[in-house]
């Protein structure tokens, strides 16, 4: 299929536009950023989603630009093929991929370009291919990149047609190399891919540097490092320009600086701009700023880009953990794979958003990219909710792990460099991000020559990319490995240990001067006293923020040990969470789901037989001083809360009806929270993540079905087929209920419930008009809810 240039991928050019507004895009030429000049941006930069030509498995000669491909799926990306695909026991990726299917996938495009594009130069860019990808332009290989989660480009200049005769640009991701990962990784062009057209003087992908070295509550010093390429025939003498914006959307200083680049040379260009009255970015108030950097020649606007930074101070200390903007704060994190459950690896945003602002209630305050670099558009959400990011590059480095033995250890040696300079000039003017990882549980010997040059050599590279930033590694059983006693850790700009408290807290007591930061962190209260009564460690990192696809021993497919289940819903591990690290007064109740203390912890008060269940042996989490909890509006006692964060427990007679806990202070009732047992289901209740949704990738709504009594009460013992059907331009793009063990396909429309409830999730497929969602399921009222699709 040939597109236009100035009209491929009209749906997807929606997307970058959302993005840009909502998110503040970290770094676009598109013209919504900037009102700085009068003149119009000569960089072009628009969406290359739409209209791709997919075919499953391999084909000679598919990148040849004559390759007949009229048979081919016609699809947007991003898209994850491997997510379509049958679980089965059989298939490579085993364990770690979540039985998930492997193997290869190729994608194609054709697309013109007008003529007066003739003297530009374009370049593509892809944010992440999952694995190994090759990418051709005309039959022209471009290159190859084994890593899929790192974002990388090609400049596609020299091999380009123009006016009506067409481009093919073909793309092989090849992950059948296997078993590959030790957690699903999805596969295809699963993230965006945008084409970028710029003058002959121009500033590269990622070639805006912005730190903020001194910040006070009078003034901030913002300094900009802007790198400009001359490709042009002649000498150019340039002008710089940068304008810093405040979130109000004010201009608040700016800086001018000129100079002549020699042709075929490339040169950066530092300037400095003084910002009074500084809105710092926070966990709490994340206020974003933005600097335009316009490139002149003469009185000539020829490029134009413009990145999103915050303005904030932070520093460890050794006694007393992490500062930010002079505040001693602890680090309350989350390790999270990439994955969005039944989405596969292909996350639209609002699936993030709707995490994060969960994981913001329970108190988490900063994120692990575990183990790998994510899309752009994450780190833009982390920016803009107040999230800290570890920004992790590598699981491995040349040892192998177990169910991962084809992994990037076979790739380690030649892409370790060019893989790290990616990711860190791609994500250096991140706010959120506060610290780079390198590894995590690296099997490699660190107690030799190699292990400290391989760590050293990494540093280095991100100290010299982003100066000033810092770094650090999971490591894996230091007490085994040596790294304590061999110097290894104490190269380490922050020490960094995944579990075994007691052994980083043994090594801060050994060497106080040593920094300290649990990378990786069990859910135990013992794990969480650590990090509390312990002034100098700095935070923690919880093994797993949410349930991730993959890690999982069949016939599961989902490792599940979250605080936040596959589709975001709270699990038992967030209850006792928020008891911990949530800032408002707070109380949960769950009971042993069998009979006298026996089974898993649940939040409910309907047991699945009530003739057995005579004993209710019950947990209240709570922060505040005590708490009274009430059967039937009897009381069944007063309770003071533990100051070792350790739960309420009761055991009293169970009674169907209402079970309720307060929880008080000074003697004042400050919040509560009630159970109901259930009746007989009669109902579907829906409930949706939002009434609205645009027509872009990166918008869904989360529409969930939950059986309830004629009260209302959702009955959790129920396990009615639901079928979710769609009325208007929209669709069911997939349906989960958060079993570990479903071997379902997740795009089917049918499904059961599981403990009362499943969800499906919605995209519109017009720029205008409703989409009714229906429910139904045999011997229940069915449900109905409409939404409305916003331009």
């Amino acid at each position: 299929m040939q597109t236009s240039y100035f009209n491929a991928g009209n749906a997807k050019l929606k997307t970058i536009l959302f993005l840009a507004i909502v998110l503040l895009s970290v770094q676009t030429g598109t013209n919504v950023f900037s009102q700085q000049s009068s003149q119009t941006n000569p960089r072009q930069t628009q969406s290359f989603d739409a209209d791709w030509s997919f075919h499953l498995g391999d084909v000679e000669g598919a990148e040849n630009p004559k390759f007949k491909d009229k048979d081919w799926r016609l699809l947007d990306v991003p898209h994850d093929w491997s997510i379509e695909g049958e679980v089965s026991r059989d298939n490579p990726t085993g364990r770690g991929g979540g039985f998930f299917p492997a193997g290869i996938g190729w994608y194609r495009k054709a697309f013109t370009l007008p003529k007066e594009d003739q003297d530009k130069k374009v370049f593509i860019q892809f944010d992440g291919v999952m694995a190994n990808s090759e990418v051709w332009i005309n039959g022209h290989l471009l290159g190859k990149r084994p890593n899929g989660y790192v974002s990388f480009s090609y400049e596609l200049t020299d091999y380009l047609n123009y006016g009506k005769k067409e481009n093919v640009i073909a793309v092989k991701a090849d992950n059948s190399i296997q078993p590959a990962s030790r957690w699903y990784t999805g596969a295809g062009i699963y993230r965006h891919v945008n084409l970028v057209i710029t003058d002959p003087v121009y500033i590269p992908q990622w070639g805006v540097y912005i730190t903020t070295p001194k910040i006070s509550a009078d003034k901030a010093i913002v300094t900009i490092e802007t790198k400009i390429s001359n490709t042009s025939a002649s000498d150019e003498a340039i002008k710089v320009v940068t304008s810093i914006i405040d979130p109000n959307g004010k201009t608040v200083g700016s800086a001018e600086n000129t100079q002549t680049i020699k042709s075929g040379d490339a040169t950066n260009i530092s300037s400095e701009v003084t910002v009074a009255d500084p809105q710092r970015w926070d966990v709490k108030s994340p206020g974003l700023y933005k600097a335009v950097t316009s490139v002149y020649k003469g009185d000539k606007l020829v490029d134009e880009v413009s990145n999103i930074f915050g303005l904030r101070e932070f520093h460890f200390e050794a006694a007393t953990g992490f500062w930010l903007n002079g505040k001693n704060i602890k680090i309350k994190g989350v390790a999270l794979h990439a994955d969005g459950g039944a989405l596969g690896a292909a996350v639209p945003l609002t699936t993030w958003r709707l995490r994060f602002e969960t994981l913001k209630k329970l108190g988490v305050n900063a994120i692990r990219t575990a183990h790998n670099p994510f899309a752009p558009e994450f780190y833009d959400l982390c920016d803009e909710m107040g999230f800290l990011v570890m920004d992790e590059t590598f699981d491995t480095w040349r040892a192998a792990k177990n169910h991962a033995e084809k992994g990037y250890n076979l790739f380690f040696n030649d892409w370790w460099k060019a893989d790290t300079r990616d990711v860190v000039l791609r994500d250096r003017n991140h706010p959120s991000i506060f610290i780079y990882s390198v590894g995590n549980e690296i099997r490699d010997n660190l107690n030799n020559e190699q292990g400290f040059s391989t760590y050293k050599k990494m540093q280095d590279l991100v100290h010299e990319i982003a100066p000033g930033s810092l770094v650090t590694m999971a490591l894996f059983r230091p007490n085994s490995s040596g790294v304590y006693q061999n110097g290894f850790a104490d190269m380490m700009d922050i020490v960094g240990q995944n579990y075994r408290e007691k052994e980083l807290v043994q090594a801060h007591l050994d060497k106080p001067e040593r920094k300290v930061l649990g990378t990786e962190n069990g859910h135990t209260r013992e794990a969480w006293l650590t990090m509390r009564d312990n002034p100098f460690m700095s935070g923690q990192f919880l093994w797993t923020g949410i349930d991730y696809l993959g890690e999982a021993n069949w016939p599961a497919i989902s490792h599940h040990f979250g605080l936040l289940d596959r589709l975001g819903n709270e699990t038992t591990l967030a209850y006792q969470r928020q008891s911990w690290w949530g800032e408002e007064p707070y109380v949960h109740l769950v009971r042993s789901a069998f009979n006298a203390g026996n089974g898993p912890l649940v939040s409910n008060w309907s047991p699945a037989d009530e003739d057995t269940y005579d004993v209710a042996e019950v947990e209240v989490y709570a922060n505040t001083q005590e708490v009274e909890i009430f059967l039937n509006g009897t009381s069944k006692g007063v309770f003071p809360v533990p100051e070792n964060a350790a739960p309420v427990k009761a055991k009293f007679t169970f009674e169907p009806g209402t079970i309720k806990v307060v929880g008080r202070n000074d003697g004042k009732d400050v919040t509560d929270h009630e159970m109901k047992t259930a009746g007989d289901p009669l109902k579907i209740k829906l409930t949706v993540s939002s009434n609205t949704l645009s027509d872009n990738f990166d918008d869904v709504v989360y529409v969930t079905a939950e059986i309830v009594d004629e009260n209302g009460v959702s009955c959790p013992n129920s396990d009615n087929m639901l079928s979710f059907t769609v009325a208007g331009p929209g669709s069911v793009i997939a349906v989960d209920n958060a079993d570990l063990e479903t071997h379902i396909p997740f795009f089917e429309s049918s499904r059961r419930v599981l403990n009362g409830s499943c969800t499906a999730i919605v995209r519109a497929e017009a720029d205008s008009g409703e989409i009714t969602v229906n429910v139904q399921a045999d011997g229940l009222e069915q449900g109905a809810v409409t939404l409305k699709i916003k331009n």
